[in-house]
């Protein structure tokens, strides 16, 4: 089995419509793909009926947006029930400060010089949630860089960047509680992935791991060998599982939807372990 527990749509910041993400998998030879757009379910009901007769099995999930100690961090969450109100309550909030955030970051690259607007923002974002990465975009449309990727240095738009605006991040001790009481369960996205900014302590792991953290994205385009094998001790350490995902989002990144997969016995560790929803078999 392939197994990718780790793609976005254009429910928040890919570029594949749900449905496309579907079909994507399908071609890319998947048996498993999991669609984690930012803090929202938006795209899960054209997912299920894309999945349909394809023969992949599609997992809900979504990518939470973290803060501890000043370091921003995401959380995967699995097979949770969207509809349980703590949790549901938690990503709105998020999902409205997003807005707010957006439109502070693009006035302050247009005082760094960048001619970029948040009506050409939205355009880009369509009926997803604006994030970073469709500011990034703008900043490529008005050659200001020359990828979405350079867009996210200290000069633009990286954590602590010229440009950046911090939104409201839940704690990931209380993240980690609330998908378990929604029924889901959660997984500590790219926790290595240092080109992206500071990154949390092993101690924070620890942490997460007593509050009910499952298992650290270790296989992942951001981590270099020696912080995969350190992940994978740290998690042995604590009793969590490893998986391994793409972190798909179409054009706007490199990376292939499949390049990185879980091991199937993982991901049935992983569903058995969930209440709040099932996969859903095409």
């Amino acid at each position: 089995m392939r197994i990718d527990l780790h793609a976005h749509s254009t429910a928040s910041d890919g570029t594949d419509s749900p449905a496309e993400l579907i079909a994507a998998a399908v071609a890319a030879g998947l048996d498993v793909v999991a669609l984690t757009d930012h803090d929202t379910v938006a795209g899960h009901a054209e997912a299920a009926e894309a999945v349909r007769g394809t023969g992949l099995t599609l997992v809900p999930g979504a990518e939470l947006s973290c803060q501890v100690e000043g370091i921003s961090m995401h959380l995967l969450a699995y097979l949770f029930d969207p509809a349980e109100p703590a949790f549901a309550e938690e990503r709105e909030l998020v999902r409205t400060d997003r807005f707010r955030r957006g439109r502070a970051i693009v006035e302050r690259c247009r005082e760094l010089g960048a001619p970029i607007s948040w009506e050409q923002v939205q355009r880009i974002a369509g009926d997803g949630s604006v994030g970073r990465p469709h500011i990034a975009s703008a900043l490529v449309e008005a050659g200001i860089v020359p990828t979405v990727s350079d867009a996210f240095t200290a000069d633009w738009l990286a954590n602590g960047g010229r440009a950046d605006v911090r939104k409201h991040e839940t704690d990931p001790v209380t993240a980690v509680r609330l998908v378990r009481a929604a029924g889901g369960v959660p997984v500590f996205a790219h926790p290595g992935a240092v080109k992206r900014g500071r990154t949390v302590s092993d101690q924070v792991i620890a942490d997460l791991a007593a509050a009910g953290l499952a298992a650290l994205e270790v296989d992942h385009l951001d981590h270099d060998e020696e912080t995969r094998a350190h992940l994978r001790g740290l998690a042995a350490e604590l009793g969590l599982l490893t998986t391994g995902s793409s972190d798909y989002h179409g054009t706007r990144k490199t990376v292939r939807l499949g390049e990185y997969t879980t091991d199937p016995a993982v991901y049935e560790a992983l569903v058995a372990q969930a209440t709040g929803a099932k996969p859903i078999s095409g």
